[in-house]
Protein backbone atom coordinates (compact mmCIF):
# COMPACT_ATOMS: atom_id res chain seq x y z
CA UNK A 1 0.00 0.00 0.00
CA UNK A 2 2.81 2.42 0.88
CA UNK A 3 4.67 1.70 -2.36
CA UNK A 4 1.48 2.09 -4.37
CA UNK A 5 0.72 5.51 -2.85
CA UNK A 6 4.28 6.62 -3.63
CA UNK A 7 3.99 5.48 -7.27
CA UNK A 8 0.38 6.67 -7.71
CA UNK A 9 1.27 10.27 -8.73
CA UNK A 10 3.65 8.93 -11.39
CA UNK A 11 0.93 6.61 -12.69
CA UNK A 12 -1.57 9.48 -12.81
CA UNK A 13 0.96 11.65 -14.64
CA UNK A 14 1.28 8.96 -17.31
CA UNK A 15 -2.51 8.64 -17.55
CA UNK A 16 -3.23 12.37 -17.77
CA UNK A 17 -0.42 13.07 -20.24
CA UNK A 18 0.01 10.04 -22.52
CA UNK A 19 -3.04 7.79 -22.20
CA UNK A 20 -5.51 10.67 -22.56
CA UNK A 21 -4.11 11.74 -25.96
CA UNK A 22 -6.38 9.35 -27.95
CA UNK A 23 -9.29 10.55 -25.80
CA UNK A 24 -8.44 14.20 -26.58
CA UNK A 25 -8.21 13.41 -30.30
CA UNK A 26 -11.60 11.71 -30.05
CA UNK A 27 -13.01 14.73 -28.18
CA UNK A 28 -11.58 17.05 -30.85
CA UNK A 29 -13.41 15.15 -33.58
CA UNK A 30 -16.69 14.72 -31.73
CA UNK A 31 -16.89 18.38 -30.67
CA UNK A 32 -15.97 19.46 -34.20
CA UNK A 33 -18.76 17.26 -35.54
CA UNK A 34 -21.19 18.70 -32.98
CA UNK A 35 -20.32 22.29 -33.92
CA UNK A 36 -20.45 21.54 -37.66
CA UNK A 37 -23.72 19.58 -37.34
CA UNK A 38 -22.40 16.22 -38.53
CA UNK A 39 -21.84 12.77 -37.01
CA UNK A 40 -18.08 12.53 -36.65
CA UNK A 41 -16.13 9.22 -36.49
CA UNK A 42 -18.61 6.33 -36.22
CA UNK A 43 -17.45 3.58 -38.61
CA UNK A 44 -14.12 2.26 -37.33
CA UNK A 45 -14.85 -0.74 -35.09
CA UNK A 46 -13.55 -3.97 -33.60
CA UNK A 47 -16.17 -6.68 -34.20
CA UNK A 48 -18.93 -4.08 -34.08
CA UNK A 49 -17.62 -2.22 -31.00
CA UNK A 50 -16.90 1.44 -31.84
CA UNK A 51 -16.60 3.00 -28.35
CA UNK A 52 -18.34 6.11 -29.63
CA UNK A 53 -15.61 6.65 -32.25
CA UNK A 54 -12.65 6.17 -29.90
CA UNK A 55 -11.46 3.17 -31.94
CA UNK A 56 -10.71 5.60 -34.79
CA UNK A 57 -8.23 7.50 -32.60
CA UNK A 58 -6.49 4.28 -31.57
CA UNK A 59 -6.28 3.25 -35.25
CA UNK A 60 -4.66 6.58 -36.14
CA UNK A 61 -2.07 6.16 -33.39
CA UNK A 62 -1.26 2.65 -34.56
CA UNK A 63 -0.92 3.91 -38.13
CA UNK A 64 1.73 6.44 -37.06
CA UNK A 65 3.62 3.82 -35.04
CA UNK A 66 3.86 1.33 -37.93
CA UNK A 67 4.26 3.81 -40.78
CA UNK A 68 7.57 3.66 -42.65
CA UNK A 69 10.15 6.19 -41.48
CA UNK A 70 11.40 8.51 -44.20
CA UNK A 71 14.31 10.94 -44.04
CA UNK A 72 14.63 13.42 -46.94
CA UNK A 73 18.06 13.33 -48.58
CA UNK A 74 18.46 17.13 -48.64
CA UNK A 75 18.59 17.31 -44.81
CA UNK A 76 22.19 17.92 -43.69
CA UNK A 77 21.83 17.95 -39.89
CA UNK A 78 20.17 14.59 -39.45
CA UNK A 79 20.85 14.34 -35.71
CA UNK A 80 19.08 17.61 -34.95
CA UNK A 81 16.27 16.69 -37.31
CA UNK A 82 15.70 13.45 -35.38
CA UNK A 83 16.08 14.85 -31.86
CA UNK A 84 13.82 17.92 -32.32
CA UNK A 85 10.47 16.09 -31.92
CA UNK A 86 11.77 14.41 -28.75
CA UNK A 87 12.59 17.81 -27.21
CA UNK A 88 9.06 19.06 -27.88
CA UNK A 89 7.56 15.83 -26.53
CA UNK A 90 9.65 15.61 -23.34
CA UNK A 91 9.20 19.30 -22.51
CA UNK A 92 5.43 18.94 -22.73
CA UNK A 93 5.45 15.73 -20.69
CA UNK A 94 7.66 17.13 -17.90
CA UNK A 95 5.35 20.11 -17.31
CA UNK A 96 2.85 17.63 -15.84
CA UNK A 97 5.21 16.49 -13.07
CA UNK A 98 4.31 19.28 -10.60
CA UNK A 99 0.51 19.17 -10.91
CA UNK A 100 -1.20 18.13 -7.62
CA UNK A 101 -4.02 15.63 -8.29
CA UNK A 102 -5.27 15.51 -4.68
CA UNK A 103 -4.39 16.82 -1.24
CA UNK A 104 -1.57 15.22 0.75
CA UNK A 105 -2.72 11.94 2.31
CA UNK A 106 -1.69 11.03 5.87
CA UNK A 107 -1.89 7.28 6.58
CA UNK A 108 -0.17 5.61 9.52
CA UNK A 109 1.73 8.77 10.38
CA UNK A 110 3.25 9.01 6.90
CA UNK A 111 2.45 11.84 4.47
CA UNK A 112 2.05 10.94 0.80
CA UNK A 113 2.20 13.73 -1.76
CA UNK A 114 -0.13 13.45 -4.74
CA UNK A 115 2.39 15.16 -7.01
CA UNK A 116 4.87 13.28 -9.16
CA UNK A 117 7.46 15.93 -8.22
CA UNK A 118 6.41 17.47 -4.87
CA UNK A 119 8.26 20.78 -4.94
CA UNK A 120 7.07 24.26 -3.99
CA UNK A 121 8.39 25.81 -7.21
CA UNK A 122 5.75 24.20 -9.40
CA UNK A 123 4.80 27.40 -11.24
CA UNK A 124 8.42 28.13 -12.16
CA UNK A 125 8.89 24.51 -13.27
CA UNK A 126 5.90 24.84 -15.61
CA UNK A 127 7.11 28.12 -17.10
CA UNK A 128 10.60 26.71 -17.62
CA UNK A 129 9.54 23.62 -19.55
CA UNK A 130 6.71 25.36 -21.39
CA UNK A 131 9.30 27.77 -22.77
CA UNK A 132 11.78 24.97 -23.45
CA UNK A 133 9.28 23.17 -25.70
CA UNK A 134 9.66 25.81 -28.41
CA UNK A 135 13.30 24.73 -28.87
CA UNK A 136 12.00 21.50 -30.39
CA UNK A 137 10.00 23.56 -32.88
CA UNK A 138 12.91 25.90 -33.66
CA UNK A 139 15.34 23.01 -34.12
CA UNK A 140 12.89 21.02 -36.24
CA UNK A 141 12.24 23.92 -38.57
CA UNK A 142 15.93 24.81 -38.93
CA UNK A 143 17.16 21.23 -39.38
CA UNK A 144 14.48 20.50 -42.01
CA UNK A 145 16.32 22.78 -44.47
CA UNK A 146 12.97 23.89 -45.84
CA UNK A 147 11.80 27.50 -46.20
CA UNK A 148 8.25 26.73 -45.06
CA UNK A 149 9.48 24.85 -41.99
CA UNK A 150 11.88 27.68 -41.20
CA UNK A 151 9.13 30.31 -41.44
CA UNK A 152 6.92 28.19 -39.17
CA UNK A 153 9.64 27.83 -36.54
CA UNK A 154 10.37 31.56 -36.62
CA UNK A 155 6.68 32.33 -36.14
CA UNK A 156 6.49 29.92 -33.20
CA UNK A 157 9.59 31.47 -31.62
CA UNK A 158 8.32 35.03 -31.86
CA UNK A 159 4.89 33.97 -30.61
CA UNK A 160 6.26 32.16 -27.56
CA UNK A 161 8.53 35.08 -26.63
CA UNK A 162 5.67 37.56 -26.88
CA UNK A 163 3.13 35.52 -24.94
CA UNK A 164 5.57 34.12 -22.37
CA UNK A 165 6.04 37.64 -21.02
CA UNK A 166 2.30 38.24 -20.65
CA UNK A 167 1.83 34.79 -19.11
CA UNK A 168 4.54 35.39 -16.52
CA UNK A 169 3.14 38.80 -15.60
CA UNK A 170 -0.38 37.39 -15.22
CA UNK A 171 1.06 34.81 -12.82
CA UNK A 172 2.67 37.62 -10.78
CA UNK A 173 -0.81 39.01 -10.05
CA UNK A 174 -2.15 35.65 -8.94
CA UNK A 175 0.94 34.96 -6.80
CA UNK A 176 0.49 38.30 -5.05
CA UNK A 177 -3.14 37.38 -4.34
CA UNK A 178 -2.36 33.90 -3.01
CA UNK A 179 0.84 34.88 -1.21
CA UNK A 180 2.54 31.62 -2.17
CA UNK A 181 4.11 29.84 -5.14
CA UNK A 182 3.14 26.35 -3.93
CA UNK A 183 0.41 24.84 -6.09
CA UNK A 184 -0.98 22.81 -3.18
CA UNK A 185 -1.27 25.92 -1.01
CA UNK A 186 -3.00 27.73 -3.87
CA UNK A 187 -5.64 25.00 -4.01
CA UNK A 188 -6.09 25.19 -0.24
CA UNK A 189 -6.53 28.98 -0.48
CA UNK A 190 -9.35 28.51 -3.00
CA UNK A 191 -11.50 26.61 -0.48
CA UNK A 192 -12.25 29.93 1.23
CA UNK A 193 -15.14 32.27 0.46
CA UNK A 194 -15.02 35.59 -1.39
CA UNK A 195 -18.26 37.54 -0.88
CA UNK A 196 -20.36 34.35 -0.87
CA UNK A 197 -18.50 33.01 -3.91
CA UNK A 198 -15.73 30.39 -3.81
CA UNK A 199 -12.35 32.14 -3.67
CA UNK A 200 -11.22 30.58 -6.94
CA UNK A 201 -8.61 32.36 -9.00
CA UNK A 202 -11.16 33.14 -11.70
CA UNK A 203 -13.22 35.03 -9.07
CA UNK A 204 -10.47 36.99 -7.30
CA UNK A 205 -8.34 37.53 -10.43
CA UNK A 206 -10.60 37.46 -13.52
CA UNK A 207 -8.24 39.60 -15.61
CA UNK A 208 -5.23 37.39 -14.86
CA UNK A 209 -7.35 34.32 -15.62
CA UNK A 210 -8.33 35.56 -19.07
CA UNK A 211 -4.77 36.61 -19.90
CA UNK A 212 -3.33 33.28 -18.76
CA UNK A 213 -5.88 31.25 -20.73
CA UNK A 214 -5.24 33.27 -23.90
CA UNK A 215 -1.48 32.94 -23.52
CA UNK A 216 -1.88 29.21 -22.85
CA UNK A 217 -3.55 28.87 -26.25
CA UNK A 218 -0.63 30.72 -27.84
CA UNK A 219 2.03 28.74 -25.93
CA UNK A 220 0.58 25.43 -27.11
CA UNK A 221 0.12 26.68 -30.72
CA UNK A 222 -3.58 25.90 -30.54
CA UNK A 223 -6.02 27.63 -32.88
CA UNK A 224 -6.56 30.52 -33.33
CA UNK A 225 -2.82 30.92 -32.55
CA UNK A 226 -1.59 28.20 -34.94
CA UNK A 227 0.02 30.40 -37.60
CA UNK A 228 3.26 28.44 -37.00
CA UNK A 229 1.70 25.50 -38.88
CA UNK A 230 -0.69 27.42 -41.12
CA UNK A 231 -1.43 24.94 -43.90
CA UNK A 232 -3.04 27.66 -46.06
CA UNK A 233 0.24 29.61 -46.17
CA UNK A 234 3.28 27.44 -45.35
CA UNK A 235 2.16 23.85 -46.09
CA UNK A 236 2.49 22.48 -42.54
CA UNK A 237 4.99 24.85 -40.96
CA UNK A 238 7.77 23.50 -38.80
CA UNK A 239 6.80 19.82 -39.25
CA UNK A 240 6.53 19.90 -43.06
CA UNK A 241 9.43 17.44 -43.49
CA UNK A 242 8.32 15.08 -40.72
CA UNK A 243 6.32 11.88 -41.09
CA UNK A 244 5.50 8.64 -39.28
CA UNK A 245 6.36 8.62 -35.56
CA UNK A 246 8.53 11.76 -35.76
CA UNK A 247 5.42 13.67 -36.77
CA UNK A 248 3.55 11.63 -34.16
CA UNK A 249 5.76 13.04 -31.41
CA UNK A 250 4.96 16.59 -32.47
CA UNK A 251 1.28 15.66 -32.69
CA UNK A 252 1.24 14.08 -29.22
CA UNK A 253 3.32 16.93 -27.75
CA UNK A 254 0.66 19.46 -28.78
CA UNK A 255 -2.07 17.55 -26.94
CA UNK A 256 0.10 16.92 -23.88
CA UNK A 257 0.96 20.63 -23.75
CA UNK A 258 -2.75 21.43 -24.00
CA UNK A 259 -3.50 18.97 -21.19
CA UNK A 260 -0.70 20.37 -19.00
CA UNK A 261 -1.85 23.96 -19.55
CA UNK A 262 -5.40 22.90 -18.73
CA UNK A 263 -4.22 21.15 -15.56
CA UNK A 264 -2.41 24.29 -14.38
CA UNK A 265 -5.44 26.47 -15.18
CA UNK A 266 -7.64 24.11 -13.15
CA UNK A 267 -5.15 24.16 -10.26
CA UNK A 268 -4.60 27.92 -10.11
CA UNK A 269 -7.92 29.38 -11.25
CA UNK A 270 -10.69 26.75 -10.91
CA UNK A 271 -10.19 25.38 -7.41
CA UNK A 272 -7.96 22.45 -8.37
CA UNK A 273 -9.07 19.13 -6.93
CA UNK A 274 -11.37 20.75 -4.33
CA UNK A 275 -15.13 21.14 -4.46
CA UNK A 276 -16.48 24.69 -3.95
CA UNK A 277 -16.63 25.79 -0.28
CA UNK A 278 -15.32 22.41 0.96
CA UNK A 279 -11.80 21.82 2.27
CA UNK A 280 -10.20 18.40 2.65
CA UNK A 281 -11.08 18.38 6.35
CA UNK A 282 -14.73 19.12 5.51
CA UNK A 283 -14.77 16.26 3.01
CA UNK A 284 -13.30 13.81 5.54
CA UNK A 285 -15.74 14.82 8.28
CA UNK A 286 -18.79 14.60 5.98
CA UNK A 287 -17.62 11.77 3.74
CA UNK A 288 -20.60 9.47 4.43
CA UNK A 289 -23.11 12.16 3.42
CA UNK A 290 -21.13 12.93 0.27
CA UNK A 291 -21.15 9.24 -0.66
CA UNK A 292 -24.95 9.05 -0.40
CA UNK A 293 -25.21 12.08 -2.70
CA UNK A 294 -22.83 10.41 -5.18
CA UNK A 295 -24.88 7.18 -5.05
CA UNK A 296 -28.07 9.05 -5.96
CA UNK A 297 -26.26 10.94 -8.71
CA UNK A 298 -24.77 7.68 -10.08
CA UNK A 299 -28.19 6.03 -10.31
CA UNK A 300 -29.78 9.00 -12.11
CA UNK A 301 -26.81 9.39 -14.47
CA UNK A 302 -26.80 5.69 -15.37
CA UNK A 303 -30.53 5.67 -16.19
CA UNK A 304 -30.20 8.81 -18.34
CA UNK A 305 -27.14 7.40 -20.15
CA UNK A 306 -28.82 4.05 -20.86
CA UNK A 307 -31.85 5.82 -22.30
CA UNK A 308 -29.61 8.08 -24.39
CA UNK A 309 -27.71 5.09 -25.83
CA UNK A 310 -30.90 3.25 -26.80
CA UNK A 311 -32.24 6.39 -28.51
CA UNK A 312 -29.12 7.55 -30.39
CA UNK A 313 -27.01 4.43 -31.01
CA UNK A 314 -29.10 3.35 -34.03
CA UNK A 315 -26.37 2.51 -36.55
CA UNK A 316 -26.31 -1.27 -37.07
CA UNK A 317 -22.84 -2.81 -37.50
CA UNK A 318 -21.89 -6.40 -38.21
CA UNK A 319 -20.64 -8.19 -35.10
CA UNK A 320 -21.66 -7.80 -31.48
CA UNK A 321 -24.75 -5.88 -30.34
CA UNK A 322 -23.09 -2.69 -29.10
CA UNK A 323 -26.15 -1.25 -27.35
CA UNK A 324 -26.77 -4.39 -25.27
CA UNK A 325 -23.10 -4.61 -24.27
CA UNK A 326 -22.97 -0.95 -23.17
CA UNK A 327 -26.24 -1.26 -21.26
CA UNK A 328 -25.06 -4.41 -19.46
CA UNK A 329 -21.69 -2.88 -18.55
CA UNK A 330 -23.30 0.30 -17.22
CA UNK A 331 -25.76 -1.67 -15.08
CA UNK A 332 -23.05 -3.97 -13.68
CA UNK A 333 -20.63 -1.10 -13.00
CA UNK A 334 -23.35 1.02 -11.35
CA UNK A 335 -24.47 -1.83 -9.07
CA UNK A 336 -20.86 -2.60 -8.09
CA UNK A 337 -20.15 1.09 -7.41
CA UNK A 338 -23.31 1.45 -5.31
CA UNK A 339 -22.41 -1.62 -3.23
CA UNK A 340 -18.86 -0.41 -2.57
CA UNK A 341 -19.91 3.17 -1.76
CA UNK A 342 -22.78 1.98 0.45
CA UNK A 343 -20.30 -0.16 2.40
CA UNK A 344 -18.21 2.93 3.11
CA UNK A 345 -21.23 5.22 3.61
CA UNK A 346 -22.56 2.94 6.37
CA UNK A 347 -19.27 3.33 8.25
CA UNK A 348 -17.73 -0.11 7.60
CA UNK A 349 -14.87 1.10 5.41
CA UNK A 350 -12.61 2.54 8.08
CA UNK A 351 -10.46 5.57 7.18
CA UNK A 352 -11.99 8.22 4.94
CA UNK A 353 -8.68 9.69 3.74
CA UNK A 354 -8.32 7.29 0.80
CA UNK A 355 -11.95 7.80 -0.20
CA UNK A 356 -11.53 11.59 -0.17
CA UNK A 357 -8.36 11.21 -2.24
CA UNK A 358 -10.27 9.22 -4.89
CA UNK A 359 -13.06 11.83 -4.85
CA UNK A 360 -10.52 14.60 -5.41
CA UNK A 361 -9.03 12.66 -8.33
CA UNK A 362 -12.50 12.53 -9.90
CA UNK A 363 -13.18 16.23 -9.28
CA UNK A 364 -9.84 17.20 -10.85
CA UNK A 365 -10.50 14.96 -13.88
CA UNK A 366 -13.98 16.37 -14.48
CA UNK A 367 -12.74 19.96 -14.29
CA UNK A 368 -9.82 19.16 -16.59
CA UNK A 369 -11.96 17.59 -19.31
CA UNK A 370 -14.48 20.44 -19.13
CA UNK A 371 -11.57 22.78 -19.81
CA UNK A 372 -10.41 20.53 -22.68
CA UNK A 373 -13.88 20.97 -24.15
CA UNK A 374 -13.35 24.74 -24.04
CA UNK A 375 -9.99 24.36 -25.82
CA UNK A 376 -11.63 22.35 -28.61
CA UNK A 377 -14.67 24.64 -28.69
CA UNK A 378 -12.48 27.70 -29.27
CA UNK A 379 -10.53 25.94 -32.02
CA UNK A 380 -13.65 25.21 -34.05
CA UNK A 381 -15.25 28.59 -33.40
CA UNK A 382 -12.59 31.25 -34.06
CA UNK A 383 -10.66 31.59 -37.35
CA UNK A 384 -6.88 31.62 -37.35
CA UNK A 385 -5.34 34.97 -36.50
CA UNK A 386 -2.91 36.52 -38.92
CA UNK A 387 0.69 36.61 -37.75
CA UNK A 388 0.66 40.40 -37.31
CA UNK A 389 -2.61 40.19 -35.35
CA UNK A 390 -1.07 37.59 -33.05
CA UNK A 391 1.94 39.81 -32.31
CA UNK A 392 -0.23 42.90 -31.79
CA UNK A 393 -2.45 41.06 -29.31
CA UNK A 394 0.54 39.80 -27.31
CA UNK A 395 2.67 42.94 -27.17
CA UNK A 396 0.19 45.83 -27.52
CA UNK A 397 -2.79 44.50 -25.56
CA UNK A 398 -2.02 41.63 -23.17
CA UNK A 399 1.34 42.96 -21.94
CA UNK A 400 0.07 46.44 -20.86
CA UNK A 401 -3.05 44.94 -19.27
CA UNK A 402 -0.87 42.49 -17.31
CA UNK A 403 1.29 45.32 -15.98
CA UNK A 404 -1.73 47.42 -14.99
CA UNK A 405 -3.31 44.38 -13.28
CA UNK A 406 -0.13 43.84 -11.22
CA UNK A 407 -0.22 47.47 -10.01
CA UNK A 408 -3.89 47.33 -9.02
CA UNK A 409 -3.46 43.93 -7.35
CA UNK A 410 -0.47 45.14 -5.32
CA UNK A 411 -2.35 48.27 -4.21
CA UNK A 412 -5.40 46.27 -3.12
CA UNK A 413 -3.39 43.58 -1.31
CA UNK A 414 -1.24 46.14 0.52
CA UNK A 415 -4.33 48.17 1.42
CA UNK A 416 -6.17 45.15 2.81
CA UNK A 417 -3.14 44.03 4.83
CA UNK A 418 -2.61 47.57 6.15
CA UNK A 419 -6.27 47.80 7.16
CA UNK A 420 -6.06 44.48 9.00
Amino acid sequence: MNTFLILLPLILTMLFSLVTVPVLVWMERRVAALIQDRLGPNRCNVNGIRLGGLVQSVADMMKLVFKEEFLPTHIKNKFYHLVAPSIAFMSAFLTFMVIPYADNVIIGGHTYHMQALPIDLGVLWFLAFAGLGVYGIILGGWASHNKYAMIGSMRATAQVIGYEVAMGLSLVSILISYGTISLNEMVSYQTQNFFYLPAWGIVIQPVATIIFIVTAFAETNRAPFDAAEGESEIVAGYHTEYGAMKFGLYFVAEYIAMAASGALIVTMFLGGYQLPYLSTVDLINNFELILWIIIIFAIITSLVFIRWIKTHNVLVMSGLDETKIYTSLIIVFTIFTIIVMSYYALGYGGSNEVGVMILQFVVFTVKLFLLHFVFVWVRWTLPRFRYDQTQKLGWNILLPISLINIVFTAIIVVGVNYGN
